[in-house]
């Protein structure tokens, strides 16, 4: 596994009881706040006691790719990769 980022970022995240999922809306990085669309990937892995949840998914406008993770007992979010979309390499250390 290649290593990351882990940078501490802020995110808003919401919860639709209808269609029962749960996703990050918004993160502020470096200061910009990104307005984030759907879900490309999603997957859970443990650590110790934790269950860390991660998120591959990219700004509205596409500009940007990004791989947050949220750690179910600490709840705080990490930045783990990102990728500028006219950039062929992904940032991750």
């Amino acid at each position: 596994m290649r290593p990351g980022i882990h940078e501490p970022v802020s995110v808003l995240s919401g919860y639709s009881m209808k269609h029962k999922v749960f996703k990050p809306l918004l993160v502020t990085w470096q200061g910009v706040d990104y307005r984030l669309g759907k879900i490309d990937f999603y997957h859970k892995t443990k650590k110790g006691t934790s269950t860390l949840h991660h998120f591959s998914l990219a700004d509205k406008d596409e500009g940007v790719y990004f791989k947050l993770m949220l750690d179910g007992r600490t709840l705080n979010w990490t930045l783990e990769e990102y990728q500028y979309s006219n950039d062929n390499q992904a940032h991750y250390a």
